[in-house]
């Protein structure tokens, strides 16, 4: 259940940011007027979703690949944003208790951005019928994972300070109150035509890509949940079609009604995949004796702790 709810509004996230992406597309840099939200929103989930009922082989081999580019075209950007920087969001100094008010409340946010657990599964698996010695395997899997962190953070995060050096506040706040991609408010906010058109193209194909990767999972969540709640499980090629429904439907009402990406991360989203990375695994390592190897280590109290702030974050939100 905390599987699917982690995922699920991850998906209804990506089909407000591509219907919003595209629109602002087509008048800030087609400069014509979009057809209704509704139209846009139900033509581009359709197309996804009609596309992931096809080939699904075909399509995690184009997504895998797309990784690639799109880390090559996010460090371009970053360096391409340079001549930018006008040090405009460094002349407001918070004070201590904002600075440490405000990391708070945006852990759930990190916790969201830099989450990719569901390759996490399947490259521990991969290890495992790579290297059968579950010594050899535990190595070999962290030093990858670590590899991977120091890549994920250090090209995420000279993107989002090349972003943020680029930019005013009052920038980013208009960013959020659009409800745009970063990307999208840079190509309607510098008038250079590289990041004017490459600016969009980017932001359409990480979220389409990641659409895709995520749909998987969703569906998975719920099949699971709908098959345990009935007596003979639905066949999953006809789970399939009844699962596009119900995610073109839902995800349909969700990017017309356009709410705030940012407080749909926060107060949802955020909180459950902390639950599920965070509090879930020290639980479990507590109590499952498979688990045992890996308890008494202070990287438990680390984890434990920081997936209590994030949820914390969300309480203190909600009150």
């Amino acid at each position: 259940l905390l599987y699917f709810l982690a995922i699920y509004p991850i998906l209804l996230i990506y089909g407000v940011g591509i219907t919003n992406t595209v629109i602002s597309f087509i008048e800030n840099q087609m400069h014509m007027a979009p057809p209704s939200r509704a139209v846009v929103s139900f033509v581009l989930l359709a197309v996804m979703i009609g596309i992931m009922l096809l080939n699904e082989r075909v399509i995690l081999a184009v997504t895998n690949w797309l990784v690639y580019p799109l880390i090559a075209i996010i460090f371009g950007l970053s360096l391409y944003l340079i001549p930018q920087w006008n040090g405009a969001a460094l002349t407001q100094v918070p004070t201590t208790g904002e600075f440490l008010k405000t990391l708070w409340l945006t852990i759930p946010v990190l916790v969201f951005s830099f989450n990719h657990s569901p390759a996490i599964s399947s490259c521990a698996v991969s290890h495992a019928h790579q290297f059968p010695d579950a010594e050899t395997a535990d190595r070999e899997i962290s030093k990858t994972l670590r590899q991977t962190a120091v890549m994920l953070v250090g090209f995420v995060m000279l993107f989002v300070f090349s972003c943020v050096l680029s930019l005013t506040p009052q920038d980013l706040a208009q960013a959020k109150a659009e409800n745009i991609p970063i990307l999208s408010y840079l190509a309607n906010h510098f008038d250079n035509p590289v990041i004017s058109y490459f600016g969009p193209f980017v932001a359409f194909l990480a979220i389409s890509s990641s659409f895709f990767g995520h749909y998987f999972g969703a569906r998975e969540g719920l099949e699971g949940l709908v098959n345990q709640l009935l007596d003979k499980p639905i066949a999953p090629k006809k789970f399939q079609k009844i699962s596009a429904v119900f995610f073109m439907i839902t995800l349909w009402i969700v990017a017309i009604l356009n709410p705030s990406i940012l407080g749909f991360i926060e107060s949802l989203s955020g909180p459950v995949i902390a639950m599920i990375l965070f509090i879930m695994p020290m639980y479990a390592i507590r109590h499952v004796s498979a688990l045992q190897r890996f308890r008494g280590t202070p990287s438990n109290v680390f984890v434990v702790v920081m997936g209590s702030i994030a949820i914390s974050a969300v309480v203190y939100k909600l009150f």
